[in-house]
């Protein structure tokens, strides 16, 4: 055996010992990183998930609206509509508003009328714990449904 070689084994094993402690350290920084990933991809989720059931709260909610006889029962009827989705579909809202323009109801009989309701609905999201995002998001949902132009309608 000649010396270089024992040297380069030495020095090979030296480096070794060297890099002691690295995976900690690399564990150390990347564990941070993918537990704020988690929490952004349960975030997005949560958004995505939520953001489909208020579009179905407005669709239902507009439904309800344009089956009604004056705009005062339409607006009524929406905002329960929208409210007992929300709440079917297991979305906790921390604040829930419903707006109805109604005015199609007030067409006359023969022709077509329209009633649009928005949903805002507003998810909290304070609960993920992660740096920098927002506590809340507010969705907000429309949609428009055909009131029967021949259906009979009151002047309220």
């Amino acid at each position: 055996m000649t010396w270089t070689s024992v040297w380069g084994t030495l020095r090979a094993g030296a480096r070794v010992q060297g890099d002691r402690g690295s995976e900690a350290i690399q564990a150390a920084i990347v564990t941070p990183l993918l537990i704020a990933f988690l929490c952004l991809a349960i975030a997005a989720g949560r958004l995505t998930v939520s953001g489909g059931k208020a579009d179905a709260a407005a669709e239902d909610a507009a439904r309800a609206a344009s089956l009604e006889r004056t705009q005062l029962a339409a607006q009524s009827a929406a905002a329960d509509a929208a409210t007992r989705s929300l709440e079917d579909q297991g979305v906790h809202c921390a604040s829930t508003d419903v707006d109805v323009d109604a005015s199609g109801l007030s067409v006359p009989v023969g022709q077509v009328g329209y009633v649009t309701v928005t949903v805002r609905c507003t998810v909290d999201l304070s609960d993920l714990l992660l740096p920098g995002a927002p506590g809340t998001k507010t969705l907000t949902s429309s949609f428009t449904s055909v009131v029967d132009a021949f259906r009979a309608r009151q002047d309220a």
